[in-house]
This record gives structure tokens, C-alpha cells and sequence, in this order.
């Protein structure tokens, strides 16, 4: 038996389905790599590990109540800037104290 084709109503519904998964899609790939900057950022500056730096982060989010993405675009702009609200200051030196900083391989002992 041969297959009936679609209804154009129900094929344009899947294309705008299948468009709004490509936007999520493509704005987790952008989210990704902001927290993975972000993350790269605290390890080097405090001296973590990448566990701990991600670690640092979910901390601050979740004290903060904003947002981990958002986290992650303040902790690059202060690295651009030298400016982060106080408030995120606040807890990433907080997570950082309690995580960090890690010995750096090689390194003499402090």
C-alpha cells in the first residue's frame, strides 16, 4: 500500500519544530563554550582544578541565583574589564577559598 503523503499543515508544523531545535541547539553550542572560557578562566587565575573551577561556578550560580551562563559572561567580562559586580565578586572569591588553590605541577611548595 503506498504511503499517503503529508498535509502540508502537519509537514510546516515539523519544519518549525525542526528550526526551533536548530536554534536551541545552536545556542547551547554559544552556552558551552562561554562556561568552558569561564571555567578555563578560574582555573588559571585560582588556580584549580577544571573540576573545581566548574565546581566554582555551579557555587556562585547557585548562590547567587543567576544563572550559570550568565555566571560565565560576567567572570569574561571581568577578565576584559576588571569589573565584575560585587555580589558575584563576592562568591566567586568564596568557591575560590574553598576550592583553591590547587598546587600547580612543578611548582614549589607555598
Amino acid at each position: 500500500m503506498p504511503a499517503i503523503p503529508e498535509e502540508p499543515a502537519a509537514e510546516s508544523d515539523r519544519i518549525f519544530a525542526l528550526q526551533e531545535e536548530i536554534d536551541q541547539l545552536k545556542e547551547a553550542v554559544v552556552s558551552h563554550a562561554v562556561v568552558d572560557q569561564a571555567i578555563g578562566m578560574v582555573v588559571a587565575l585560582g588556580r584549580v582544578t577544571p573540576d573545581e573551577g566548574w565546581a566554582v561556578l555551579k557555587d556562585v550560580s547557585q548562590h547567587t541565583n543567576i544563572k550559570l551562563r550568565s555566571v560565565a559572561d560576567l567572570i569574561l567580562i571581568r577578565g576584559r574589564s576588571g569589573d565584575i559586580p560585587r555580589e558575584i565578586r563576592v562568591e566567586l572569591e568564596k568557591a575560590l577559598e574553598h576550592y583553591g588553590p590547587t598546587q600547580i605541577p612543578g611548582a614549589p611548595p607555598e
